[in-house]
């Protein structure tokens, strides 16, 4: 592929609108797993990848085939469903909001890294958030796995656990070296992790336990190592049921019902 300056990869599964600026590449994440299907899009089952785990490891088989397959000066994914915000621009259609590779330029030229913003969770913690909506096990055993492997992070680590908000969604553009060094820490993790928790036992919708799990290392990844960042707003092109989010994030905390599905 040639290079481009700005690829912004946006995961999708499925036929999607997508933003037409040149930056955006859309790619069909879990493609291996779904051969007949031709979205049109470039497939993460191509050249090398992990696109048969999918199921369990969500966006990140995009993360991961964009990290081994694609030469450009910045490199960064979004979603399908989850877009970064323009930093000046709105209006009525989620579309003409979405940042371009224009703006993303000098912002990634000036602090290397752009975020999703921040989501906070204001009542309980992001230790308890997982605890009341998933198994927090899985976030133990993550810190034993950084303990053994990288004991510089778990500072940083129990510190994101402590706090009441986190980077999440797996959603970011970085200077090339930067979004290199992170898959390269990153992987490696996560194939740990997949080794002393696996899947047994689990339904669909528990086994993307990796997905959410990676979702909480950039943070500790980010302190440690020091770097700048800036935060665009989430575009969500469809609407967000924030009543069923709100009832099932506060049924979580106050009831025990953990999470049984994607809101």
């Amino acid at each position: 592929m040639s290079e481009s300056r700005v690829v912004v990869a946006v995961a999708a599964h499925k036929a999607y609108r997508m933003p037409e600026d040149s930056c955006y590449l859309p790619l069909h994440v879990g493609a291996a797993l779904h051969p007949e299907l031709d979205l049109g899009f470039q497939r993460d089952s191509e050249g090398d990848n992990i696109s048969e785990k999918n199921p369990y490891y969500c966006e990140l088989t995009g993360l991961y085939w964009l990290w081994k397959n694609v030469e450009a000066d910045y490199k960064g994914l979004v979603h399908y469903r989850r877009l970064l915000g323009s930093p000046e621009r709105s209006g009525k259609d989620p579309y003409d909001c979405v940042v371009t590779g224009d703006e993303l330029l000098p912002l990634l030229q000036k602090h290397g890294i752009v975020l999703a913003k921040r989501r906070n969770y204001y009542i309980e913690t992001v230790y308890d958030h997982y605890a009341h909506t998933f198994d927090a096990a899985q976030f133990d055993t993550c810190r034993e796995v950084l303990k053994e492997r990288c004991p510089e992070y778990v500072r940083a680590w129990d510190r994101l656990m402590s706090s009441r908000g986190a980077h999440i969604f797996n959603m970011f553009v970085m200077r090339s070296n930067l979004f290199d060094n992170y898959c390269s820490w990153l992987f490696p993790i996560l194939s740990d992790l997949e080794e002393r928790i696996g899947f047994e036992g689990m339904d669909t919708f528990q086994s993307r336990w990796p997905g959410r799990v990676s979702e909480r290392l950039l943070d500790p990844w980010l302190e440690t190592n020091g770097l700048d960042y800036v935060e665009l707003p989430v575009v969500s092109p469809e609407p967000v049921d924030w009543i069923s989010k709100g009832k099932g994030f506060l049924a979580a905390k106050f009831l025990g019902k953990k999470y049984e599905r994607s809101f």
